[in-house]
């Protein structure tokens, strides 16, 4: 069996064909957690998902990425497998939207952090110059400057930056002072602020 495809044949037309010829012997030999299965499942199914994933995300190294993360999520969860239910094709197309998907939440929230701290950094008081937006992309990410935060101002740059909300909205989601909302949010973006000029001294 192949699975590769001319660029004219639409990606539901690839599904369609992966799981009209797939062996399903491989399906109850993958929810049996037989290795030989995954690398059977990867190598038959890996490009199909790899080409689903570039053309939705344009990256070549997103699409790795999302095909790597696939194949490791729907080998942990291969327990919630049911052969009787899909063939293993249909179910991993599924597991490839939601990879998708996560990678454009990824991105996005990438993205409102890159502008919140571009934001700070181009600060004409700073003295410095606003550094270049893909070099930032390459060191900074949403979720790993948050976690660094600690709590309670984890929580609230996750409602700025993620669900918009103003500060007074934040001070009645987490019933804190306005004033304790501000300061919180005033010394966490000097704080990533300051990590940026660090790395891009250091650059």
């Amino acid at each position: 069996m192949t699975i590769h495809r001319s660029h004219s044949c639409s990606k539901e037309h690839q599904v369609e064909a992966a799981d009209r010829e797939w062996d399903v012997r491989v399906d109850h030999a993958f929810a049996a957690g037989e290795e030989w299965a995954l690398a059977e499942a990867y190598r038959l199914l890996g490009p199909l998902v790899h080409t689903l994933a570039l053309r939705a995300l344009h990256e070549h190294g997103a699409a790795d990425d999302v095909t790597q993360e696939v194949f490791i999520r729907a080998w942990k969860s291969r327990t919630r497998y049911r052969p009787g239910a899909a063939r293993l094709p249909a179910w991993l197309i599924g597991i490839t939207r939601n990879a998708i998907s996560d990678a454009f939440s990824a991105r996005s929230r990438r993205r409102d952090v890159e502008r919140a701290v571009l934001h700070l950094a181009d600060d004409p008081a700073s003295g410095s110059q606003k550094p270049n937006a893909d070099a930032l992309a390459d060191r900074l990410t949403l979720e790993d400057e948050l976690e660094r935060l600690g709590h309670p101002q984890t929580a609230i740059m996750r409602l700025a930056f993620y669900e918009d909300l103003t500060h007074d909205q934040i001070s009645s989601r987490l019933n804190l002072p306005l004033g304790t909302v501000k300061s919180h949010i005033r010394r966490s973006l000097a704080r990533l602020r300051s990590r940026l000029e660090v790395e891009h001294g250091s650059s």
